[in-house]
């Protein structure tokens, strides 16, 4: 078995693999127009769809919604397309929503390596993407749920095919810059051993501060939390009032975020500098907004398993 660090090191070849794949699929009409997306997925398979979400909004028309949940909103009607994502396919809260939208008249499109999901995609003769088995953690198979669920859309039409060559420029800075990576991985993690990250970024690339978080969760063993700007600058901002040098506050950050958001992040960083002596920031690095994020994540990962 693989170990977490084996896993991220293959990502680049994940994501090659993964657009082979989401190439070669055929993806049936729907005999209604489709109003709006649903993703139901847990984990590791539910961030996937939040990145996506990210991803499409400059020039998606529809609403691209994330449901983590065994509930199905009203709205799940036969005008959704709706994906149902689990790498594993035996997800409890995913095969329950499946079993729900089943009745709904939705266009259906399944995900996953086989197990539940697979059975009753084939069962009910749904379109599927098939992903490679053998990976041991779901939460290291991103990049096949990222990837499958682009093309899912593209090939109905939804999104233009340009995130293609945004990946492709991906996969080529990560292998170039992978010695780099790593070392800039080895520098943060040795800082933020022993402390308590607190995750600030902006709003924009929210999904990356949540997958974050969730590595160190799951990789490092440890709490942590996030918060996203401007929003933090209205709730979470008052909270910073006593000395708290166990925490460690880490700014991800894009040279391109809005700025308003960079004067807003220079500002959180004086006002927490004086309750906080643990203070980094971590760039981005990328020509595309698909680039930089995904950068961030695999520097990201790397950090939580370091």
């Amino acid at each position: 078995m693989k170990s977490m660090f084996e896993m991220i090191r293959e990502f680049p070849s994940q994501l090659e693999q993964a657009i082979q794949i989401g190439a070669s699929v055929s993806i049936n009409s729907h005999s209604k127009k489709i109003q709006r997306i649903y993703v139901s997925g847990m984990g590791g398979s539910g961030i996937g769809a939040d990145f996506v979400s990210s991803f499409i909004k400059p020039y998606a028309t529809l609403p691209y919604i994330v449901g983590k949940s065994y509930e199905v909103p009203a709205f799940v009607n036969d005008e959704t397309l709706v994906i149902i994502s689990s790498y594993s396919g035996n997800t409890e809260e995913t095969i329950e929503c499946f079993k729900k939208i089943i009745t709904k008249g939705s266009k259906i499109i399944c995900i996953a390596s086989g197990g539940e999901v697979m059975r009753m995609a084939e069962h009910y003769h749904l379109d599927r993407i098939q992903l490679p088995q053998g990976w041991s953690s779901p939460r290291a198979c991103l990049g096949f749920s990222i990837v499958a669920q682009l093309f899912a859309i593209y090939k109905l039409g939804i999104i233009p095919d340009q995130f293609i060559n945004e990946l492709k420029g991906t996969i080529n800075k990560l292998k170039i810059e992978s010695n780099s990576i790593l070392e800039k991985a080895k520098h943060l993690a040795s800082y933020l051993e022993g402390k308590i990250p607190v995750i600030y970024c902006a709003d924009s690339i929210e999904p990356v501060a949540v997958r974050f978080r969730q590595q160190l969760n799951e990789n490092s063993k440890i709490l942590c939390w996030h918060h996203v700007i401007p929003e933090m600058n209205h709730n979470e901002l008052v909270g910073w009032r006593w000395t708290q040098n166990a925490l460690a506050t880490v700014f991800i950050r894009n040279t391109n975020d809005h700025p308003r958001i960079q004067a807003r992040i220079e500002l959180t960083k004086e006002i927490v500098s004086h309750y906080t002596q643990n203070l980094i920031e971590i760039y981005s690095s990328g020509d595309s907004f698909i680039e930089r994020s995904i950068y961030l994540v695999h520097l990201l990962d790397y950090v939580s398993v370091f």
